[in-house]
Protein backbone atom coordinates (compact mmCIF):
# COMPACT_ATOMS: atom_id res chain seq x y z
CA UNK A 1 0.00 0.00 0.00
CA UNK A 2 1.46 3.40 -0.95
CA UNK A 3 1.64 6.27 1.56
CA UNK A 4 -1.34 8.11 0.07
CA UNK A 5 -3.56 5.01 0.27
CA UNK A 6 -2.38 4.35 3.80
CA UNK A 7 -3.28 7.89 4.87
CA UNK A 8 -6.72 7.50 3.32
CA UNK A 9 -7.22 4.25 5.23
CA UNK A 10 -6.21 5.88 8.51
CA UNK A 11 -8.71 8.69 7.92
CA UNK A 12 -11.55 6.41 6.89
CA UNK A 13 -13.30 6.21 10.23
CA UNK A 14 -17.05 5.59 10.53
CA UNK A 15 -18.03 9.21 9.92
CA UNK A 16 -15.92 9.54 6.75
CA UNK A 17 -17.51 6.36 5.41
CA UNK A 18 -20.98 7.77 6.00
CA UNK A 19 -21.49 5.76 9.18
CA UNK A 20 -22.65 6.86 12.59
CA UNK A 21 -20.07 5.94 15.21
CA UNK A 22 -22.46 3.69 17.09
CA UNK A 23 -25.30 2.44 14.96
CA UNK A 24 -24.47 2.06 11.31
CA UNK A 25 -25.32 3.69 8.03
CA UNK A 26 -26.17 7.34 8.65
CA UNK A 27 -25.80 9.83 5.78
CA UNK A 28 -27.09 12.74 7.90
CA UNK A 29 -25.52 13.17 11.31
CA UNK A 30 -28.44 14.97 12.99
CA UNK A 31 -30.93 12.33 11.91
CA UNK A 32 -28.46 9.68 13.06
CA UNK A 33 -28.33 11.26 16.52
CA UNK A 34 -32.11 11.11 16.90
CA UNK A 35 -32.09 7.52 15.68
CA UNK A 36 -29.38 6.58 18.20
CA UNK A 37 -31.33 8.11 21.08
CA UNK A 38 -34.60 6.39 20.21
CA UNK A 39 -32.79 3.13 19.51
CA UNK A 40 -31.08 3.13 22.89
CA UNK A 41 -34.32 3.86 24.73
CA UNK A 42 -36.03 1.00 22.87
CA UNK A 43 -33.15 -1.34 23.73
CA UNK A 44 -33.24 -0.32 27.39
CA UNK A 45 -37.02 -0.57 27.62
CA UNK A 46 -37.42 3.10 28.48
CA UNK A 47 -39.74 3.13 25.50
CA UNK A 48 -41.66 0.08 26.65
CA UNK A 49 -42.48 -2.91 24.43
CA UNK A 50 -45.97 -2.43 23.02
CA UNK A 51 -45.99 1.25 23.88
CA UNK A 52 -47.37 3.72 21.36
CA UNK A 53 -44.90 6.26 19.98
CA UNK A 54 -46.24 9.74 19.33
CA UNK A 55 -44.05 11.63 16.88
CA UNK A 56 -44.70 15.04 18.43
CA UNK A 57 -43.86 13.74 21.90
CA UNK A 58 -40.68 12.11 20.63
CA UNK A 59 -39.63 15.35 18.93
CA UNK A 60 -40.01 17.18 22.24
CA UNK A 61 -38.29 14.42 24.20
CA UNK A 62 -35.21 14.39 21.98
CA UNK A 63 -35.21 18.08 21.01
CA UNK A 64 -35.49 17.08 17.37
CA UNK A 65 -37.51 17.92 14.31
CA UNK A 66 -40.38 15.77 13.10
CA UNK A 67 -38.43 14.84 9.96
CA UNK A 68 -35.63 13.37 12.07
CA UNK A 69 -38.09 11.45 14.26
CA UNK A 70 -39.93 10.04 11.25
CA UNK A 71 -36.66 9.03 9.62
CA UNK A 72 -35.55 7.28 12.82
CA UNK A 73 -38.86 5.44 13.19
CA UNK A 74 -38.68 4.35 9.58
CA UNK A 75 -35.24 2.85 10.11
CA UNK A 76 -36.31 1.17 13.34
CA UNK A 77 -39.33 -0.28 11.55
CA UNK A 78 -37.05 -1.80 8.92
CA UNK A 79 -35.06 -3.41 11.74
CA UNK A 80 -38.21 -4.78 13.34
CA UNK A 81 -37.78 -2.75 16.53
CA UNK A 82 -40.94 -0.71 16.04
CA UNK A 83 -44.17 -1.53 14.21
CA UNK A 84 -45.86 1.04 11.98
CA UNK A 85 -49.48 0.54 10.94
CA UNK A 86 -51.62 2.85 8.80
CA UNK A 87 -54.01 4.89 10.95
CA UNK A 88 -52.94 2.93 14.04
CA UNK A 89 -49.60 4.71 14.45
CA UNK A 90 -46.26 3.35 15.63
CA UNK A 91 -45.60 1.08 18.59
CA UNK A 92 -42.48 -0.45 20.10
CA UNK A 93 -42.15 -4.06 18.98
CA UNK A 94 -42.75 -6.72 21.61
CA UNK A 95 -39.67 -8.37 23.14
CA UNK A 96 -40.03 -11.66 21.29
CA UNK A 97 -37.61 -14.19 22.77
CA UNK A 98 -37.86 -16.47 19.74
CA UNK A 99 -36.91 -13.53 17.53
CA UNK A 100 -33.96 -12.76 19.80
CA UNK A 101 -32.83 -16.38 19.77
CA UNK A 102 -32.97 -16.44 15.97
CA UNK A 103 -30.99 -13.20 15.84
CA UNK A 104 -28.27 -14.80 17.97
CA UNK A 105 -28.23 -17.88 15.77
CA UNK A 106 -27.71 -15.64 12.74
CA UNK A 107 -24.97 -13.73 14.54
CA UNK A 108 -23.15 -16.97 15.35
CA UNK A 109 -23.04 -17.72 11.64
CA UNK A 110 -22.15 -14.25 10.37
CA UNK A 111 -20.25 -12.20 12.93
CA UNK A 112 -17.21 -14.48 13.39
CA UNK A 113 -16.62 -14.10 9.66
CA UNK A 114 -16.95 -10.33 10.10
CA UNK A 115 -14.32 -10.44 12.83
CA UNK A 116 -11.94 -12.31 10.54
CA UNK A 117 -12.53 -9.78 7.75
CA UNK A 118 -11.92 -6.94 10.19
CA UNK A 119 -8.58 -8.48 11.15
CA UNK A 120 -7.63 -8.51 7.48
CA UNK A 121 -8.94 -5.06 6.55
CA UNK A 122 -8.91 -2.84 9.66
CA UNK A 123 -7.10 0.48 9.49
CA UNK A 124 -5.32 2.05 12.46
CA UNK A 125 -8.40 4.24 12.95
CA UNK A 126 -10.60 1.13 13.11
CA UNK A 127 -8.34 -0.47 15.71
CA UNK A 128 -8.36 2.71 17.78
CA UNK A 129 -12.17 2.79 17.68
CA UNK A 130 -12.37 -0.83 18.85
CA UNK A 131 -9.89 -0.26 21.67
CA UNK A 132 -11.59 2.86 23.01
CA UNK A 133 -15.16 1.51 22.78
CA UNK A 134 -15.07 0.17 26.34
CA UNK A 135 -13.04 2.95 27.96
CA UNK A 136 -14.40 3.36 31.48
CA UNK A 137 -16.37 0.11 31.33
CA UNK A 138 -15.20 -1.08 34.74
CA UNK A 139 -16.77 1.89 36.49
CA UNK A 140 -20.00 1.41 34.55
CA UNK A 141 -20.02 -2.31 35.39
CA UNK A 142 -19.50 -1.65 39.10
CA UNK A 143 -22.28 0.95 39.06
CA UNK A 144 -24.66 -1.31 37.12
CA UNK A 145 -24.93 1.40 34.45
CA UNK A 146 -26.58 -0.61 31.68
CA UNK A 147 -27.15 2.44 29.45
CA UNK A 148 -23.44 3.16 29.28
CA UNK A 149 -22.44 -0.48 28.83
CA UNK A 150 -24.93 -1.08 26.05
CA UNK A 151 -23.86 2.14 24.34
CA UNK A 152 -20.26 0.91 24.49
CA UNK A 153 -21.27 -2.46 23.08
CA UNK A 154 -23.11 -0.77 20.20
CA UNK A 155 -20.02 1.30 19.42
CA UNK A 156 -17.77 -1.75 19.48
CA UNK A 157 -19.85 -3.91 17.16
CA UNK A 158 -20.51 -1.04 14.75
CA UNK A 159 -16.76 -0.28 14.64
CA UNK A 160 -16.08 -3.94 13.93
CA UNK A 161 -18.65 -3.93 11.14
CA UNK A 162 -17.05 -0.84 9.61
CA UNK A 163 -13.63 -2.49 9.82
CA UNK A 164 -14.74 -5.32 7.55
CA UNK A 165 -14.98 -2.81 4.68
CA UNK A 166 -18.02 -4.80 3.54
CA UNK A 167 -21.10 -2.60 3.69
CA UNK A 168 -23.48 -5.43 2.86
CA UNK A 169 -22.33 -7.51 5.82
CA UNK A 170 -22.41 -4.49 8.10
CA UNK A 171 -26.00 -3.68 7.18
CA UNK A 172 -26.98 -7.23 8.11
CA UNK A 173 -25.04 -7.51 11.35
CA UNK A 174 -25.83 -4.17 12.99
CA UNK A 175 -29.64 -4.64 13.13
CA UNK A 176 -29.12 -8.16 14.50
CA UNK A 177 -26.94 -6.67 17.22
CA UNK A 178 -29.69 -4.22 18.10
CA UNK A 179 -32.14 -7.09 18.66
CA UNK A 180 -29.58 -8.94 20.75
CA UNK A 181 -28.94 -5.83 22.84
CA UNK A 182 -32.62 -5.62 23.82
CA UNK A 183 -32.32 -9.00 25.47
CA UNK A 184 -28.95 -8.12 27.02
CA UNK A 185 -30.54 -5.06 28.63
CA UNK A 186 -33.35 -7.23 29.94
CA UNK A 187 -31.04 -9.89 31.36
CA UNK A 188 -28.21 -7.64 32.55
CA UNK A 189 -30.04 -6.82 35.78
CA UNK A 190 -29.18 -10.30 37.02
CA UNK A 191 -25.44 -10.01 36.22
CA UNK A 192 -22.79 -9.32 38.81
CA UNK A 193 -20.19 -6.63 38.24
CA UNK A 194 -17.60 -9.37 37.70
CA UNK A 195 -19.75 -10.97 34.99
CA UNK A 196 -20.18 -7.63 33.23
CA UNK A 197 -16.43 -7.01 33.32
CA UNK A 198 -15.74 -10.51 31.97
CA UNK A 199 -18.05 -9.69 29.05
CA UNK A 200 -16.06 -6.52 28.39
CA UNK A 201 -12.74 -8.38 28.54
CA UNK A 202 -13.90 -10.85 25.89
CA UNK A 203 -14.59 -7.90 23.59
CA UNK A 204 -11.20 -6.36 24.36
CA UNK A 205 -9.45 -9.65 23.57
CA UNK A 206 -11.23 -9.65 20.22
CA UNK A 207 -10.05 -6.10 19.55
CA UNK A 208 -6.44 -7.19 20.10
CA UNK A 209 -6.84 -10.06 17.63
CA UNK A 210 -8.02 -7.55 15.04
CA UNK A 211 -5.19 -5.18 15.95
CA UNK A 212 -2.53 -7.78 15.20
CA UNK A 213 -4.26 -8.90 12.01
CA UNK A 214 -4.88 -12.46 13.18
CA UNK A 215 -8.02 -13.48 11.30
CA UNK A 216 -8.24 -17.00 12.75
CA UNK A 217 -7.88 -15.74 16.32
CA UNK A 218 -10.45 -12.98 15.69
CA UNK A 219 -12.91 -15.57 14.37
CA UNK A 220 -12.47 -17.69 17.51
CA UNK A 221 -12.61 -14.66 19.80
CA UNK A 222 -15.95 -13.63 18.31
CA UNK A 223 -17.27 -17.15 18.80
CA UNK A 224 -16.29 -16.79 22.46
CA UNK A 225 -18.10 -13.45 22.73
CA UNK A 226 -21.29 -14.79 21.18
CA UNK A 227 -21.04 -18.24 22.72
CA UNK A 228 -20.73 -16.95 26.27
CA UNK A 229 -23.83 -14.84 25.88
CA UNK A 230 -25.81 -17.42 23.96
CA UNK A 231 -24.97 -20.22 26.36
CA UNK A 232 -25.56 -18.23 29.53
CA UNK A 233 -28.76 -16.40 28.59
CA UNK A 234 -30.47 -17.20 25.34
CA UNK A 235 -30.29 -20.99 25.56
CA UNK A 236 -31.84 -20.83 29.02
Amino acid sequence: MDQRAERMGEEAGPERLGWSSSVGWAPELQKAKVYEQILLDVILGELAPGGRLDEQALARRYHAGLAGVRDALGRLALEGLVVRRPRAGTTVAALDLLDVRQAFEALRLIEPHCAALAAQNATPADVAALRRAFDGAEAAAEAGDSRTLIGMDQQFHAALAVATRNLTLAKIVIPLQHKASRFWAYSMTEDTAAERIAEVERHRALAECVARGDADAAYEAMLAVIGAFFGNRVAA
